[in-house]
């Protein structure tokens, strides 16, 4: 990724004269890439991570709202349109209830996104072998960076999720995770792990490659572009990103709210966690526009917060190079 102070789209790597292409050692006391510590991106990218997910929330609501609801027995679903879910929300609810479950993105989000952001940077380094801008080094790296972070991020993602459902049984996050465990047992926080890393896989790999293509080509066109204006530059580019992968994962992404809110609130239950058997359903019940259910208010979360999430990385990243001595990054 490009420091916040360059007029060069690409990083620049510091490899020594006899590198040869192996995984970095992870020490906190060497600048192991593009200038900064391993524990200096854990942290931008935990900070990255936090203000995105929070900034965003109430959007993040409306979309499980109508991702999750469902018809009973055979009969299809009623469709909800956003203007519905936001009135249903405000009607019953109050403003409050946009935020129902925040409290479990706050406890996942920053551990989620720093491992997220260092194993990205790690491995862009690793298998770009001195191209910064190898456009499948970044979609490969960033698949890495999703299998990794979606380990720590799901668990959390299932109470967040259950917690935004309309007329939630749960009290907060403790009460959650404790029936969650007494009554379904631990594989529950996992069962749709396979279904986030088959979604957030080509998300990510969407992401990242038009997120890097976008800035460069943004920095291309404008070569002296002053220091102040380059976090336009990757806002810009990372809701381009996160627009155009947010559209494209959406079923999946549908297949996902209903494994993590099965049996809550009147949701189906399914035999198998498989993607197949989810999809077969959901298309019986309410056709194959249910897989796109929730799509407006998903590039609508994603856009924006791809925009903050990148910007605020970058700065955070421009930061420690300032504390580390290094302002010509």
């Amino acid at each position: 990724m490009a420091a916040t102070t360059t007029t060069d789209a690409s990083p620049k790597y510091r490899a020594p004269t006899d590198f040869h292409p192996q995984i970095p050692e992870l020490s906190v006391s060497e600048n192991p890439h593009d200038g900064l510590h391993f524990w200096q991106f854990m942290v931008a990218g935990s900070i990255a991570g936090s203000i995105e997910h929070m900034a965003m929330f109430p959007v993040d609501t409306l979309k499980t709202r109508m991702q999750a609801i469902v018809g009973s027995g055979s009969y299809p679903v009623q469709n909800v349109n956003v203007r519905q879910a936001c009135k249903s929300i405000m009607k019953n609810e109050g403003a409050a209830g946009f935020y129902r479950g925040i409290g479990a993105m706050g406890l996942g989000a920053g551990p989620a996104h720093a491992v997220y952001f260092s194993v990205y940077e790690l491995c862009k380094q690793y298998f770009s072998r001195g191209d910064p801008n190898n456009s499948v080094a970044h979609a490969v790296s960033g698949v890495c960076a999703t299998v990794a972070s979606d380990a720590v991020f799901t668990p959390m993602d299932v109470v967040k999720q259950r917690l935004q459902l309309k007329s939630s049984p749960y009290k907060g996050v403790v009460d959650c995770v404790r029936r969650v465990l007494v009554e379904e047992g631990i594989g529950a926080f996992y069962a749709s792990y396979k279904t986030t890393v088959v979604m957030n896989a080509p998300f990510t790999a969407v992401h990242f490659a038009t997120y890097e293509a976008a800035k460069r080509g943004l920095i291309e066109v404008s070569p002296d572009i002053a220091d102040d204006e380059r976090l336009v530059v990757h806002a810009t580019a990372g809701a381009a990103a996160g627009a155009l992968a947010a559209i494209v994962t959406t079923p999946l992404d549908v297949v996902k709210t209903q494994l993590q809110c099965q049996g809550v609130c009147g949701c189906d239950r399914f035999s198998s966690s498989s993607i197949g058997n989810v999809i077969k359903i959901i298309v019986k019940k309410d056709g194959y526009q249910g897989l796109m259910r929730g799509w407006i208010p998903r590039m609508l979360f994603h856009a924006p917060a791809a925009a903050i999430c990148w910007s605020t990385y970058e700065a955070s990243k421009d930061f420690f190079h300032r504390l580390n001595g290094n302002p010509e990054n």
